[in-house]
């Protein structure tokens, strides 16, 4: 058994990390330790584990027999709570320079267990220009033990200065074989719920989990893949963009409610509100508003972050909507990853040409290139909706 076994279709990048953690082990001990180098770039598309193959990594270098899985080395790195791993993910719109230099002060600490100071920095493509230039420090001048390991869902989307001082790690996207094997012996699914799982998430495991799982989510993924037979007219194009950017809303509002109302409570009680004793007041003592408004700042970025996720998951299950329905007009022998909807997608297939398909994910891509340059949801998504109506 080993931490790289869990890495679903990932057989090459496995043995590649596996080699290093030994190489890693080597240099401990005194040695060489050739083939280890202090910066890793984790790429891969949606779905290809980038965040789990950076953490079986981290699990390797400090685990004395290279990743054993079952070690309490391996079993604190695994859920988080290792002390020499620092992990960071963005949650807001971005990774700002400050938050980045205050990583950069924790990641310079020695090991307390003698291995490794690994940190995890989950959607790293997410900083600042002036981030990446500070941490792109950091990586050109690391601590003797501190390792970095950059997850990213393509190199280019790292400075170019960063990109060449780490090593490449390029994940690959599971075979829906592979996916529906791992949810059906591992997490118990049903094989048929296995399959149809698989086969809708286009091999991303968790999008997979959560399909198999989760009713609502099958059928927030079925008002979706409705959108396009519904686009008659220009009122229903205007009312599904509503309907979509209101789903999203609602799905942010679901998913940062509960945690804003939490941090808010520790932040107010951890600068004073409420105590009561002599020379205290009940109120926020100095300094508590300032934090106040900063807390409020991230929790708005990250609703912003997490509503922009779920329309972008939106917007990509009606590429693969159309790309089953190209593939049906070119007389493609492949898997459709919505084969629970072929009659509609053969009807749109029959009523319309390869090239009107292929300007309609253009126009589903130019939405998706819209809202990352912060273009209001509501108008990105109507233009979309009216660019995919039919004739």
């Amino acid at each position: 058994m080993s931490v790289f076994d869990d890495l679903v279709g990932q057989e090459q990048a496995s043995a590649v990390l596996s080699r290093a953690a030994h190489a890693a082990a080597e240099a401990v001990a005194g040695g060489r330790g050739a083939g280890m180098t202090h910066a890793w770039l984790f790429t891969g598309p949606p779905g290809s584990g980038r965040e789990d193959a950076a953490r079986a990594f981290a699990a390797a270098l400090m685990c004395p027999s290279g990743g054993c899985g079952h070690c309490d080395q391996c079993h604190q790195v695994l859920i988080g709570s290792h002390p020499d791993l620092e992990a960071v993910k963005p949650e807001g719109l971005s990774y700002s320079v400050k938050q980045t230099r205050e990583l950069i002060l924790r990641a310079a600490g020695a090991p307390t267990q003698g291995r490794w100071r690994v940190i995890l920095f989950e959607n790293a493509d997410r900083v600042t220009e002036s981030a990446a230039n500070a941490l792109l420090k950091a990586i050109e001048e690391p601590p003797p033990r501190t390792v970095w390991l950059l997850c990213s869902p393509a190199p280019d989307d790292m400075i170019i200065t960063i990109r060449s001082r780490c090593r490449v790690v390029s994940l690959v996207t599971p075979s829906g074989e592979a996916v529906a094997h791992v949810l059906a012996t591992r997490d118990g699914v049903p094989w048929e719920m296995a399959t149809f799982a698989a086969r809708a998430s286009q091999g991303d495991l968790a999008r997979a989990r959560l399909l198999a799982s989760d009713e609502g989510v099958r059928r927030r993924r079925d008002a979706v893949l409705a959108i396009p037979r519904s686009l008659s007219g220009v009122g229903e194009c205007i009312a599904a963009a509503e309907r979509l950017v209101k789903t999203a809303e609602e799905e942010a509002a679901a998913a940062t409610t509960l945690l804003n109302e939490s941090e808010t409570t520790d932040l107010r009680r951890l600068y004073g509100e409420g105590s009561t004793g002599k020379g205290l007041n009940r109120g926020l003592v100095r300094g508590g508003a300032g934090a106040l408004r900063e807390l409020e700042d991230r929790q708005k970025s990250r609703a912003t972050r997490v509503k922009r996720d779920s329309l972008d998951g939106a917007l990509l299950e009606l590429v693969s909507y159309y790309r089953d329905v190209l593939a049906m007009q070119l007389g493609a022998t492949v898997e459709l990853a919505n084969d629970d909807h072929r009659f509609e997608l053969d009807s749109i297939a029959k009523g319309s040409t390869a090239e009107e398909t292929l300007r309609r994910i253009d126009v589903i891509m130019q939405c998706r290139e819209r809202l990352a340059a912060n273009v209001n949801p509501q108008i990105a998504v109507e233009a979309m909706m009216l660019g995919l109506r039919r004739p």
